[in-house]
């Protein structure tokens, strides 16, 4: 973000900060930028970095920082990092054992949110440092780093720096329990590929190494957001048995077109910290992908004559042999009237020629399920694929 550009955030209906606030802070920073008025902690430099206590929670600004080039080396970090204002922190466990560096509170000019190195060694020494991790955030959630067997009497520094140059406030803290959620490696927005329907299907298993999991939370941000925002909470459930289920679904609905990042954490009940068992982008367009034959696009199944909440079942077969070539679980919802079902391309290279698509709509206890049926034709290949 160049010097004089700065960003107006929304209201998103979710208690998130107001446009006005967003705006004078977006521009409280931008000043800060331009007059070189910079409120530059002490712990910019290296030899006056800022100690932290176990349970300790420090407040700080990346705004105004610079690098000591001499004291970092982007080597050690691959691409996790790039450093532009950067600040150091200094933490010696008493007791050995695992440890959280919990990171909240974030308020920043951008949505980057924070970057966060650990590393031993000596001070400004890049010779001798070794890393232990390196995290960097790309919003601006309440998430934690776990530290795996620190020794007791071992210093670790801390460096800090704002993603790609943001500035931002946030607290920091080292705890022997986590707050928030695992912060994770950022998947690359891009790479979701563009769907016509707002509906979004996950999908998920209990891990074999989260046998304590006591429920798992869905939560949502849209690339533009600051923070997620939790869809769903859903208990583990038993079987019979006593023995936990395995396979876990959720449907959401997109709210407007764009790109989201989805992600389901694991909690449980035994002081086990949070695992993150999925992180998905999602995308969604209201318009087709400009595509030079309409047979590369998808069939499309109509819903308009189904009740609004229904539950539908909708499992395709090639009419041909029986075999069922996709299947889908929706909610049906008020405007949507059809649904893009199985792309056409992918059934031309199995030699599909015609689906048949038996719907089934649940409504709810004493309306039993209802079923119909219709017939797809599937164009022919165009000579030009």
């Amino acid at each position: 973000m160049e010097v004089g550009q700065w960003h107006m955030w929304g209201v998103d209906g979710a208690g998130n900060r107001p446009s006005s606030y967003g705006a004078l802070l977006g521009l409280f920073f931008w000043l800060l930028t331009a007059s070189g008025l910079h409120a530059q902690v002490a712990n910019d430099d290296i030899e006056r970095r800022r100690v932290v206590h176990t349970g300790e929670t420090i407040t700080s600004s990346t705004a105004g920082c610079t690098v000591q080039r001499q004291c970092v080396d982007e080597r050690l970090t691959g691409k996790c990092i790039e450093y532009h204002n950067d600040q150091w922190f200094e933490v010696t466990p008493t007791v050995t054992g695992r440890y959280f560096v919990n990171i909240s509170g974030q308020q920043c000019r951008d949505t980057r949110g924070v970057q966060l190195v650990v590393l031993t060694g000596e001070p400004c020494q890049p010779k001798t440092y070794q890393v232990l991790s390196c995290t960097s955030l790309g919003s601006q959630d309440d998430v934690f780093v776990a530290l795996e067997e620190l020794r007791a009497g071992q210093r670790y520094m801390l460096n800090v720096d704002g993603y790609l140059h943001d500035y931002c406030s946030f607290q920091l803290t080292l705890s022997d329990q986590p707050h928030g959620i695992p912060a994770m490696p950022a998947l690359s927005a891009g790479s979701a590929p563009a769907a016509v329907s707002p509906l979004v299907a996950l999908r998920w298993t209990l891990p074999d190494s989260a046998a304590t999991t006591s429920r798992f939370r869905v939560i949502r941000r849209e690339a533009a957001e600051f923070k997620s925002h939790e869809r769903t909470s859903l208990p583990v459930t038993r079987s019979t048995y006593g023995a936990p289920v395995v396979a876990y679904s959720y449907t959401d609905t997109l709210p407007k077109p764009g790109r989201y990042l989805y992600q389901v954490v694991a909690e449980a009940t035994d002081n086990q910290p949070p695992v993150l068992v999925q992180q998905r982008w999602v995308a969604y367009s209201k318009l087709l992908p400009m595509q030079r034959d309409t047979s590369l696009r998808y069939l499309r199944v109509p819903l308009g004559q189904y009740k609004t909440g229904a539950k539908l079942s909708v499992v395709a077969t090639d009419a041909a042999t029986g075999r069922v070539v996709g299947n889908r679980q929706v909610i049906k919802q008020k405007k949507i009237e059809q649904m893009s079902l199985l792309p056409v391309v992918l059934l031309q290279r199995q030699g599909v020629q015609q689906v048949r698509v038996r719907i089934t709509q649940t409504i709810g206890p004493g309306h039993p399920p209802t079923s119909d049926e219709l017939t797809l034709l599937v164009p022919a290949p165009s000579s030009s694929q």
